[in-house]
């Protein structure tokens, strides 16, 4: 068999181990260059470039030229609803803000961010949370969701794509926080990936919604930008309790989400997908992804 076979057989591994190998080398290659703070930076900064090189590579080995036509014209899908704008921006900063805020009034006003903290982590937050949410939603959700919707519902899929990511994050986030966590580490990581599994389902839930891949985008730029502007500035320990009860607050939403919509995660009237029609070259027919 050919690797292009292959890679058409296995659309969705091959593209989880593509996504892992590109961002983790990287990862690898700038720790051992510029290891400390300076290579910690460009390290996140290069690393989310691997989902979305794998993402158009392997659309274009797996698709076509259609399939990227296709992939192009959902990043350039903004003509939706009001209402899913303020879903994707506002889910996190709105929850995260009144967790600080309930647990600065009932816990310690460690947790509550000054202004001038907000004001400080302001710009790195906006270009970290663009820049994360740009070039791996090529690849997770405009690649590897609607790939895995094929054989799976779009609650298992979101799960499922949502287990990958977080533990994708492992190498860099062990590499730079690791020594200052210390002992904390095991239960920091552990929160944030099943954050993250909460989280890429609310994703797969607005994409489903609206078949809008800058949506996503904007999605995870928030989720990313929120924490870096309101939380990320606290003590270790104390970030480590407020992103436990942070975590149970993004699946409450998505319990919230599921109950409304469905294991689809789109209502009834809706079940007519935003869908992408596109040809297969191994089973000659036309599939279709949600």
């Amino acid at each position: 068999m050919s690797i292009t076979g292959f890679i058409k057989r296995h659309p969705v591994s091959t593209y989880f181990a593509l996504a892992f190998a590109i961002s983790w080398i990287e990862v690898g290659i700038l720790f051992a260059v510029a290891p400390g703070g300076s290579g910690t930076l460009i390290a996140i900064l290069v690393m989310v470039t691997g989902p979305s090189m794998a993402g158009v590579v392997l659309t274009r080995v797996v698709d076509g030229r259609e399939g990227l036509l296709g992939l192009f014209s959902r990043l350039c899908r903004w003509r939706v609803n009001v209402r899913w704008y303020g879903a994707a921006l506002f889910i996190t900063p709105l929850l995260l803000a009144a967790i600080l805020f309930a647990l600065g009034l009932l816990v310690s006003p460690v947790f509550t961010p000054s202004i001038i903290t907000v004001t400080n982590m302001l710009g790195l937050g906006i270009v970290y949370g663009l820049f994360a949410g740009f070039f791996e939603e090529i690849g997770w959700t405009g690649y590897a969701l609607p790939k895995v919707q094929l054989k799976h519902n779009a609650l298992t899929a979101g799960l499922m794509v949502g287990v990958v990511w977080g533990l994708w994050h492992f190498l860099p986030d062990f590499l730079s926080l690791a020594g200052s966590y210390e002992a904390l580490y095991p239960p920091h990581f552990l929160l944030w990936v099943v954050a993250l599994i909460a989280y890429r389902v609310l994703i797969a839930w607005v994409y489903n919604n609206r078949g809008s891949l800058l949506l996503a985008q904007l999605m995870h730029a928030s989720f990313t930008g929120s924490q870096f502007i309101l939380g990320l500035w606290t003590p270790v320990a104390d970030c480590v309790r407020w992103y436990a009860v942070f975590m149970a607050g993004l699946w409450v939403v998505v319990a919230a989400v599921v109950a409304a919509a469905g294991k689809h995660l789109v209502r009834e009237h809706l079940l007519q997908p935003w869908r992408l029609r596109v040809r297969s070259p191994a089973t000659a027919h036309t599939q279709i992804i949600w």
